[in-house]
């Protein structure tokens, strides 16, 4: 031991293993490294920056380059290519049309998941739920594309969204209809057209059977159930026969009832009194006859309305030019209300359920828990699942390519699919296409950083 000023004595150095007394204190720089060094760091993300550098910045880099030029890639335009975008109709309509995407899609998927969300967790079955409402992610975009390609056919017969409105609209309304259909012309009809319905020309009397013979129905729409036509009795009531007055292969009568002739059934027959006033309505059986009940006596005119000429309900033009986008959204909102589900649902798994209980004890109603609990404290997944959705719409390329017909893809339009189109499916315009290319890249990166913002806070 030393002895110091104070007479106090320093305790004896500590021997290391071997005798030997411990060096000067270790700075930063002469201690033990752990873990690989920075070069060995270095050379395993090489070939991944390399990659990177190869397939993400060098397009990035290029596409910018390109589309200062023209489409032969020999003249400078400057901006011109981007003033393109913000001057021609065509390109107006795809932007409005990707707008219209951003605005509806993220919300209706986020809304939907965050609704099957809730139900898996009230239901015996929610397993089977799940896995139903998941399985369009595994099908590829193409794949749905073409799949609701044909539940959009106009045709209900081949179409599933139509067959669908078709059998509700049968369910509480006739859609028998005769489009086409007329009156034969001429002096010798009992007959003739007024503003589309037919009307008798003389009036029609009680025991006086009334005859209304039509002609030009189209075999295709002549009803399964329609009968040969029979001339209605004299009775006490107005009666009478709507048919189609044509023997197939020639020979009967103009203007009488045949019995190789069909009758009408289904037609909507109405009684107007001598007022204009419709006194009484009946409707033609199989074998086209009619009879008015409890019609007072008097003289009326028998009329078809202009209703029973109209082509009978087939549904919408889903792949028509009003009505493409919504429906391409609808196939979007399909394949991707599966993805924010699984999403929302772990985000409710790890909902505090003390919170909830707490609140429901406290008199909280289920939709104040949901509205004022559950939904705050799922905000953040909510976000992550928007801005999600947000940077999908903006990519969109295979529905809107798949499912849009030719005749109304200009209407159907996208920022992507246009890209594709000016540049490589026939435009042949390299520097307009990676002028849009471009416009994409600076409508997905602001999104694109706030997910990245987000998933670092939540790590943190």
């Amino acid at each position: 031991m030393t002895e110091r000023l104070d007479g106090r004595q320093d305790p004896p150095a500590l021997k290391l293993a071997g005798g030997s007394s411990p060096g000067p204190a270790e700075t930063p720089r002469t201690r033990l490294r752990l873990g690989p060094s920075p070069a060995v760091a270095i050379a395993f993300l090489l070939p991944a920056a390399l990659l990177l550098g190869i397939w993400v910045v060098y397009p990035i880099v290029y596409s910018i380059f390109r589309s200062l030029f023209d489409a032969s890639g020999s003249g400078f335009v400057g901006l011109g290519n981007y003033m393109t975008i913000f001057t021609d109709q065509g390109m107006l309509t795809t932007i409005r049309n990707n707008l219209i995407w951003v605005v509806v899609a993220p919300i209706i998927v986020t809304m939907l998941g965050l609704v099957f969300a809730v139900l898996t967790e009230r239901i015996k079955w929610a397993t089977a739920f799940k896995l139903i409402v998941f399985m369009p992610m595994a099908v590829s975009l193409m794949a749905a594309g073409v799949i609701f390609r044909l539940v959009y056919e106009e045709n209900p017969d081949k179409g599933l969204a139509n067959a669908v409105l078709t059998t509700f609209s049968d369910t509480f309304a006739s859609s028998q209809g005769y489009p086409e259909a007329r009156p034969r012309e001429g002096d010798q009809s009992p007959v003739a057209d007024q503003d589309g319905a037919v009307v008798t020309k003389q009036p029609a009397q009680a025991g006086q059977p009334v005859l209304i013979p039509i002609v030009g129905v189209k075999p295709e729409i002549m009803p399964a159930n329609a009968q040969p036509a029979q001339a209605a009795g004299a009775g006490a009531g107005v009666s009478g026969t709507v048919w189609f007055d044509f023997t197939q292969g020639g020979g009967g009568q103009s203007n009488v009832v045949d019995g190789t002739e069909k009758g009408l059934p289904g037609m909507t027959v109405e009684a107007v009194g001598p007022d204009g006033q419709v006194a009484a309505t009946a409707t033609t059986a199989e074998n086209g006859t009619f009879a008015f009940d409890g019609l007072a006596a008097g003289t009326y005119t028998v009329r078809l309305p202009q209703s029973n000429f109209e082509a009978s309900y087939g549904g919408l033009s889903w792949l028509g030019p009003t009505l493409i986008t919504p429906a391409i959204i609808g196939a979007f909102v399909w394949v991707w209300a599966g993805f924010a589900m699984v999403l929302l649902a772990a985000g409710l798994a790890a909902i505090p359920r003390d919170a909830l209980e707490a609140a429901r004890i406290d008199g909280a109603t289920e939709w104040q828990v949901f509205r004022k609990i559950t939904v705050p404290l799922l905000s953040p997944v909510l976000l992550v699942v928007f801005v999600t959705m947000i940077i999908n719409t903006l990519k969109v390329f295979d529905l809107v390519f798949i499912i849009a017909p030719a005749s109304v893809q200009p209407q159907a339009n996208v920022v992507a699919l246009e890209m594709w189109r000016v540049a490589f499916g026939g435009g042949n315009n390299q520097g307009l296409g990676s002028a849009l290319s471009i416009f994409l890249l600076i409508l997905v990166l602001p999104f694109m950083i706030m997910n990245i913002r987000r998933f670092r806070r939540g790590e943190s």
